[in-house]
C-alpha cells in the first residue's frame, strides 16, 4: 500500500465516495501511479478506448450509481451535490466523474482508514474476502446475501463488480437502498 492515509487511485483525493477496484487499467504509467490522480475531461473516454469494453463497463456503472443515488436524494451535500449541474448520468460521466472536486475516487487498493467518514465500495466478493484474509481490509461485514455486505460503522459495503451483468440496474436499485437505509448522510 501507498503512504499512511495516501490514497491511490483515479480522482478527488478529497473524495467522499470511494470506489475500490482489485485492478487497474494498462494506461499512460496508471500501474506505477502512488498517489490519487484527479482526471480531466475526455479521460474516461481516452481509458475506455485504449483499455477496452471493461473499462468502459466500469465507469458507466460508477456514472449511473451516483446518478441512482442522485434521483434517490442521496447526492445532497457537497461535493455530490454537483451532481445537480447535469441532466443526465453520461453528461455527468464525462464532464465531472473522478475529477477535481466530484468528491469520487475509483481506489486501486482498499483505503488505510475506514474511520473517516467517507462511503467506501468494495467491487467483488473475492477480493474483498481476499483483502480480509490478508489483513489488508479490517472490517465488521454483515452479508446480507451471496454479493452484498455492509459494515455500517465504517460505511462500507461490498457489491457486485461494476459491469452490467454483475451490477445489473435492479442490483444498482439495491446498493443504492443500502446506501440509503445503512448510512447517516447528514455530514457526508
Amino acid at each position: 500500500m501507498s503512504g499512511e492515509n495516501t490514497p491511490v487511485g483515479l480522482g478527488d483525493g478529497n473524495y467522499q465516495f470511494g470506489v475500490c477496484i482489485g485492478n487497474r487499467p494498462p494506461f499512460m504509467g496508471l500501474q506505477q501511479l502512488d498517489s490519487c490522480r484527479p482526471l480531466v475531461a475526455g479521460e474516461i473516454k481516452a481509458i475506455g478506448d485504449a483499455c477496452g469494453n471493461g473499462w468502459r463497463k466500469v465507469f458507466n456503472v460508477y456514472a449511473k450509481l451516483l446518478w441512482a443515488m442522485k434521483q434517490a436524494g442521496l447526492a445532497q451535500e457537497p461535493p455530490l451535490a454537483r451532481l445537480e449541474e447535469f441532466s443526465e448520468w453520461q453528461q455527468y460521466r464525462d464532464d465531472l466523474l473522478l475529477q477535481p472536486g466530484s468528491g469520487t475516487a475509483l481506489l486501486f487498493e482498499p483505503p488505510a482508514t475506514l474511520d473517516d467518514g467517507r462511503v467506501h465500495l468494495i467491487m467483488g466478493r473475492t477480493w474483498a474476502k481476499q483483502l480480509l484474509d490478508e489483513g489488508r481490509l479490517v472490517a465488521e461485514l454483515d452479508w446480507l446475501n451471496p454479493e452484498f455486505a455492509i459494515d455500517r460503522r465504517r460505511r462500507l459495503i461490498v457489491c457486485p463488480y461494476f459491469d452490467y451483468r454483475q451490477l445489473s440496474d435492479i442490483k444498482i436499485e439495491f446498493l443504492v437502498s443500502l446506501l440509503a437505509e445503512g448510512f447517516d448522510w447528514s455530514g457526508a
